[in-house]
């Protein structure tokens, strides 16, 4: 086994704890959709009983929840999982695009998605996702023989 990689499990653990946290807005319901950002159209639907809000965030956490197991394959805290370093490269592409994006967006603020969303919430959900790849392609870095050299 590879020594630790502390970016890569940083990684893993950043992604586990957003993971947690939207299993949190789901348990929370309307109030937590409105405080984290995902529009008052969700908080809405989650007030009247949809399951549609409970859906859409239980599929992000349950990606965000795979993100951190290979973040933490790659950082040699557990086993290496299947095309480890693809998908390791896939996910920190992912959070680098979704952060890059989120601001070019921020020109087109006279859209009703935009509008729904809020230009704080893309402001900050950028940053945070810039961050969490920046800490991947770091921790990618630090394991590229370990993680490409594992690929099963």
């Amino acid at each position: 086994m590879n020594n630790i990689d502390t970016f890569l499990l940083l990684g893993g653990a950043l992604s586990f704890s957003a993971a947690i946290l939207h299993v949190g807005i789901i348990v929370k319901g309307s109030d937590w959709y409105r405080k984290f950002g995902a529009g008052e159209r969700f908080a809405k639907m989650a007030e009247q009983g949809s399951l549609y809000p409970a859906f859409v965030t239980s599929f992000i956490a349950i990606i965000l929840f795979l993100f951190s197991l290979f973040a933490f394959s790659g950082a040699g805290l557990i086993e290496p999982l299947p095309s480890m370093g693809e998908v390791l490269i896939l996910i920190t592409l992912v959070y680098l695009v979704r952060g890059i994006v989120g601001f070019i967006l921020l020109f087109y603020n006279n859209r009703p998605f935009i509008t729904a969303l809020g230009s704080k919430f893309i402001i900050w959900s950028s940053v945070i996702c810039l961050g969490f790849g920046l800490v991947h392609i770091i921790g990618l870095f630090h394991q590229w023989s370990y993680i490409m050299g594992s690929n099963t």
